[in-house]
């Protein structure tokens, strides 16, 4: 079905309505012209009774002058007509296209104030809720409107610099406690005179401290990338990718997990700390939900930017959506150690970016996760891929 602008909607009523309006000026004025030009027959009587009539009123047959007259009084009656109706609607024409364009061009006018909320509404990101209408104009319905979208974005960027200056220190205060409980432990681990007990007990307070350290760091990131995006800058993929390879390097023999990898150059404009975040959570996730002897492929290019496929356990397919959910994790991997964060993570950084990410179980196990972002070439994703809900 055809969609019509409201400015085209509103030219075809004020068209039609004009055109309605002028038929009905039409009909009344034809109607006014008909009842004031005489009839032939009574014109002629009017003007020669004594023509018409012989002596003692009897009607007598009329010449051929006077059929000749009454015919030319017919005649110019039905061409008056005929002009009268040609020039009118010739007029009704123009009228009618020069109503049509005016009502295009009012309608545009009218219209205005909400083509700047739309475009300025368009144009919101976090980056930029300082953007404001300040429409001018008489204190209208459409005026009113704008104020509202001005008073809405200000209650908007007063609420995300809240939250801004919150994530700051929630990160200072909640980092640094930990910090230090991570270096009392130590230290006492350090202790010559530690007792295996205690040393035992510290070892397990570190893996207790750095997992907790694991997950504030995933929330603060999360609550980053939901927030949107402060700014955008060219961020060589490729290159990012690499390093953040060569860091995983420890945790894929640890876990006895092969990495491959396939790096064509590539850049977004995005934050580069955030994608190189998102990089290591498909990494990590598929070395740590990976099974002995198993292998990690990482690939950056044009479309997908990211593909990681690892191998694994055999993930059901109900179970996909599920997995970018903040802590949503399969039973037969809760235990590897993560926080539950990672896809989630990636799915926020993701939709910071507007780009999309997709997730297929692989029949022989492990996942197969694509990361397409802008300003990559626009391409159709498999259709056996799975969308992240957003």
């Amino acid at each position: 079905m055809t969609r019509w602008s409201v400015r085209t909607r509103l030219t075809v009523i004020y068209g039609v309505v004009f055109m309605a309006v002028g038929v009905v000026l039409l009909v009344i004025n034809y109607l006014l012209v008909v009842s004031v030009l005489p009839q032939p027959a009574a014109f002629i009587a009017a003007a020669s009774p004594d023509v018409l009539t012989g002596t003692g009123g009897v009607a007598i047959e009329r010449a051929p002058a006077e059929q000749t007259t009454i015919s030319t009084v017919a005649d110019y009656r039905a061409s008056t007509i005929r002009t009268m109706l040609m020039t009118s609607g010739i007029a009704l024409l123009v009228a009618g296209g020069i109503a049509v364009l005016a009502s295009w061009y009012i309608a545009g006018r009218v219209l205005r104030p909400v083509h700047m909320i739309t475009a300025t509404a368009r144009r919101l990101g976090a980056e930029s809720l300082n953007r404001r209408i300040h429409l001018d104009g008489p204190d209208d319905e459409l005026k009113e409107l704008a104020n509202t979208f001005d008073g809405m974005l200000d209650r908007l960027a007063s609420a995300f610099d809240s939250q801004t200056h919150f994530v700051a220190n929630a990160s200072h205060e909640l980092r640094t406690p930990l910090a230090v409980q991570r270096t009392l432990v130590e230290v006492a681990m350090a202790d010559p005179q530690a007792t295996p007990e205690l040393r035992r007990l510290g070892q397990h307070l570190l893996v207790t401290n750095e997992r907790s350290e694991r997950l504030i760091e995933g929330l603060l990131v999360l609550a980053r990338s939901d927030r949107g995006l402060l700014g955008r800058v060219p961020v060589p993929l490729a290159e990012v990718a690499e390093n953040v390879l060569v860091g995983c390097i420890g945790l894929a023999d640890e876990h006895n997990v092969t990495i491959s990898k396939t790096i064509r150059p590539r850049t977004v404009a995005g934050d580069p700390v955030l994608l190189e975040r998102l990089i290591i959570n498909l990494v990590h996730n598929a070395i740590r939900y990976n099974e002995p002897g198993g292998s990690v492929s990482v690939e950056v290019g044009d479309s997908p930017a990211v593909r990681v496929i690892n191998t694994g356990p055999v993930v059901p397919a109900e179970a996909l959506p599920g997995l970018f959910e903040p802590f949503r994790r399969l039973e037969r991997t809760a235990t590897s150690g993560g926080s539950g964060l990672g896809l989630s993570i990636v799915r926020s950084v993701v939709r910071a970016h507007d780009g999309s990410i997709g997730v297929a179980a692989r029949p022989s196990g492990g996942l197969d996760l694509r990361v397409e972002l802008p300003p990559a070439y626009a391409t159709a994703t498999d259709n056996r891929m799975i969308p992240a809900r957003t």
